[in-house]
């Protein structure tokens, strides 16, 4: 009785640990946006999968949005057409918009619903054009002062929750596809590729979500890369600001995403590291936390007058 007893001790102390957290979240809408290595790896899928049901099943609210860069990338190459970048982001021609919309519809979001429905009938797949949830114009990014074209590149310019909200009231799991509908006047049956992370950080924003949560394939931000691997565990909206001209050109729109989240009514915006797994457990449900945490200013000593709880490196809300 005694052995059982030391055995099962320190599963109970793991699930006391959990418990101001998920008082503290319960009914709270979580947006998770999945990318990264835990997009390609078998068991990072899997474990994110599990991470997900999870919080549903722990009394919260996740919606997970999803782009998925690779894949886009292997069928273009698949069909013979070229894969550019300008300005950092995709330049899509009507030809190669057809192959994202079949790879992030038809065959990502497909994985990864299945993924979750293996724990049960949740999750439901969707993309920004149904029921009109994100609508978007042309994006034409600046180069070297210039307005260039980049083809089917969106700028999203409204969000409408409600088909995801009325998902989640039914306890569903939304997994949203970053393709937007047309909201220009002269190509109303269009449809627009837009950036995952900025997606996420506008359907947080307008869900008046508890939480944003971006996976990465890095452990958080760091504070003086490449000299130094310290990771900033907590930082504030205007003190993001000012580090936003020095970030490599991928980590800007998925902080750029945080920053719009925080100053829009999201609590907390967590960059943390896909690789990990249970990354998303660990950050909302233990006392440690990983990754990088923004709040906002009005936030001061801790976010949203939470308990404060400390990190490995530096204090965490």
């Amino acid at each position: 009785m005694s052995a059982r007893k030391h055995t099962a001790l320190p599963k109970a102390q793991i699930l006391i640990e959990a418990l101001p957290w998920l008082t503290r979240h319960n009914g709270k809408t979580v947006v998770v946006k999945f990318g990264g290595n835990a997009m390609v790896d078998e068991e990072l899928k899997a474990a994110f999968a599990q991470d997900v049901v999870f919080l549903r099943h722990a009394g919260l609210k996740p919606v997970v949005v999803h782009g998925g860069g690779p894949q886009i990338s292997a069928q273009l190459d698949k069909q013979g057409l070229v894969s550019e970048f300008k300005a950092g982001l995709r330049v899509t021609t009507p030809e190669a918009m057809d192959v994202v919309r079949m790879v992030l519809a038809g065959q990502v979001q497909r994985e990864l619903v299945n993924l979750l429905n293996q724990h049960g009938p949740l999750a439901v797949g969707m993309t920004g054009e149904d029921a009109h949830t994100i609508s978007a114009t042309r994006h034409r990014p600046l180069v070297d002062g210039e307005a260039v074209d980049i083809g089917r590149v969106g700028q999203i310019t409204e969000i409408d929750t409600g088909a995801i909200e009325a998902l989640l009231d039914d306890g569903r799991i939304p997994v949203v596809s970053s393709i937007a509908r047309s909201a220009d006047t002269d190509d109303p049956a269009g449809v627009y590729n837009v950036n995952a992370d900025t997606a996420a950080a506008a359907l947080a924003a307008a869900l008046g979500a508890e939480t944003l949560m971006v996976l990465t394939d890095v452990e958080g931000l760091y504070e003086d890369w490449p000299h130094s691997d310290e990771v900033i565990s907590r930082l504030t909206a205007s003190e993001l600001e000012k580090l936003l001209p020095e970030l490599s050109s991928g980590m800007v729109p998925k902080m750029e995403g945080c920053l719009h989240a925080v100053r829009n009514g999201v609590n907390t915006a967590r960059v943390i590291d896909g690789r990990v797994q249970h990354s998303i457990l660990l950050e909302i449900f233990t006392d440690e936390g990983i990754g990088t945490m923004v709040v906002p200013d009005a936030a001061g000593g801790s976010a949203n007058g939470s308990a404060h709880r400390t990190a490995n490196k530096g204090g965490r809300a």
